[in-house]
């Protein structure tokens, strides 16, 4: 049995009604020159939402970006850039209109074409985008305004894809930068979201900062919540500040040169609870899945019964106590491929979690592993991700394994995951990863239990029947057959291992009292006041 729950997803449809929202009014300029402080949790490295899936990435796009369709906090679907939906010819035939109004930082406006040209960027690089543009015959600007799909086939998950939190965020950009290829960064940031990104205010490794958008338009009609409703800026500026020191980044909340501290470690923790200045609370309800990452193509990781007895070695329950500490209220341990609490989650394969050095290395004997190095990345400068690699690196030497742990900031291991190359020459072998449940929720968003080799997501795990049950589950609409399938998901993943699940633990923020207005789920600026 799992142990505990301490998180639920409120709904579980993807297929919420669309509705049409009213135009609304700029945004007023009487809200005084204010600025917010905040701590993110690693530099700011990469800033194309579409060449990087990293969250610190995607939580810049969504300041800068606007999205189609947002999510609300049932992770459903709404209107944020389109004011109309219209489907016809039995789905396969989706018609989206913009909203009036709309305008890129730059002072031109959004047409449909911009949209098109994001949509197609994206489309080669998310998942359900690349299976959204695999049965799209047509996807066309027929005018400013409207974007039309023309589907082979019928695609419910069309709003969803294109608003969803979870993996590579479609953010829409003018054409003549969309138009980049997609294996090569973007850097000129230039978007029609509620905030403008301030490129020569940045300082790599120490600060970002953003203005208002005068002439943002929200959406009307609804409320604010997830990515949906309307994105409303209170603070005339925002301001990220990277402090990787715990005690330096905790000194400056509680002096008040900063406002909100994303991820604060555990042991700053008590600093903050019990004191009625600052608010500690779950950020998103999911929390965040703890995962070891594998390279599937070179090195000892890439034999799958090693892989198996590294499973075998691993203790869910040291690896969550060394990142949330020792009040089970903060973690599970008894976690599979899926988010617990989500319609998917299930106890296929568990017994594969034991926590057992002993028989591990007896199983890596029977791998006829030969002590060959396993090279674990570890960012220093990510609290929750350092403490995690310090227990995998801990446990893996005790089970027999030639572990070399090799430091670096998160903006370098972003870099160094997308080689292939053999440690020697710049590899890598392993490292730990954070991935907020929602994102491991489902088949349709989950970026890590995949089997598409080399063209995937970094480890490159190929498992042909991972991707076969992932195709059956897409196509499938009832709720038991997908379990069902999940079920099978989860326990072909015990034998292949894209990666190793580590366990489940809190995701808790901290900020000033004096802050309303902080959104669960996605650290958003819209919606926030001070006072």
């Amino acid at each position: 049995m799992q142990r505990r729950h301490f998180l639920a997803l409120g709904g579980s449809s993807l297929g919420a009604t669309l509705t049409a929202p009213r135009l609304a009014g700029a945004q007023g300029k009487g809200q005084g020159s204010r600025t917010l402080r905040f701590i993110p949790h690693a530099d700011l490295a990469v800033l194309d939402p579409v060449f990087s899936a990293a969250y610190v990435t995607r939580n810049h796009a969504y300041l800068v970006y606007d999205t189609l369709f947002g999510q609300d906090a049932a992770m459903n679907p709404q209107p944020q850039m389109v004011e109309g939906v219209l489907q016809e010819d039995d789905g396969r035939r989706w018609t989206l209109t913009l909203r009036e109004g709309l305008r890129f930082h730059d002072g031109t406006p959004v047409l449909a074409r911009d949209c098109v040209a994001s949509i197609r960027r994206w489309g080669q690089k998310d998942d359900l985008g690349k299976a959204l543009l695999g049965i799209t015959d047509e996807l066309a600007a027929p005018d400013d305004r409207r974007i039309v799909f023309r589907l082979r086939q019928p695609y419910p998950l069309l709003p969803f894809a294109l608003g969803k939190t979870p993996g590579t965020v479609c953010a829409m950009m003018p054409a003549r930068i969309a138009e980049t290829p997609v294996d090569r960064a973007v850097t000129e940031v230039v978007g029609s979201g509620p905030f403008r990104f301030l490129a020569d205010e940045r300082v790599a490794g120490d600060r970002v900062a953003y203005a208002r958008f005068e002439a943002y338009v929200p959406r009307s009609g609804g409320r604010a919540e997830g990515t949906a409703g309307p994105k409303v800026a209170h603070f005339d500026r925002i301001e990220w500040k990277t402090i990787s020191d715990a005690t330096t980044a905790a000194a400056a909340l509680r002096t008040g040169e900063v406002d909100w501290w994303e991820l604060p470690s555990n042991d700053m923790l008590p600093l903050f609870r019990g004191d009625q200045g600052f608010k500690v609370e779950p950020l998103d309800p999911t929390g965040y899945m703890v995962s070891l990452r594998v390279n599937h193509v070179q090195g000892p990781t890439a034999n799958p019964a090693i892989r198996r007895a590294l499973m075998t070695a691993m203790s869910q329950r040291d690896v969550v106590m060394a990142i949330a500490g020792t009040d089970p209220a903060l973690w599970n341990d008894r976690v599979g491929f899926f988010c617990p609490g989500t319609a998917m989650a299930n106890e296929t394969g568990m017994e594969a979690l034991r926590g057992d050095q002993a028989a591990a290395r007896k199983a890596l004997e029977a791998a006829d592993y030969k002590g060959e190095k396993v090279l674990l990345m570890t960012p220093a400068d990510v609290q929750l991700n350092a403490a995690g690699s310090a227990v995998v690196a801990d446990t893996l030497r005790r089970s027999g394994v030639n572990v070399d742990e090799v430091t670096m900031d998160w903006g370098t291991l972003l870099q160094r995951r997308n080689r292939k190359d053999p440690i020697e020459q710049g590899g890598w072998s392993a490292y730990v990863v954070l991935n907020t449940g929602a994102d491991l929720g489902s088949p349709a968003v989950h970026p890590n239990l995949r089997g598409d080799g080399r063209s995937g997501l970094y480890g490159w795990c190929e498992s042909p029947a991972l991707e076969a049950l992932r195709t059956e589950w897409l196509a499938t609409s009832d709720p038991a057959s997908q379990l069902a399938l999940a079920k099978r998901m989860q326990g072909q993943a015990f034998q292949d291992l894209p990666y190793l699940p580590l366990g489940q633990v809190a995701q808790l923020t901290v900020y000033r009292a004096g802050l309303s207005g902080v959104l669960k789920g996605v650290p958003v600026f819209w919606n926030l006041r001070r006072g």
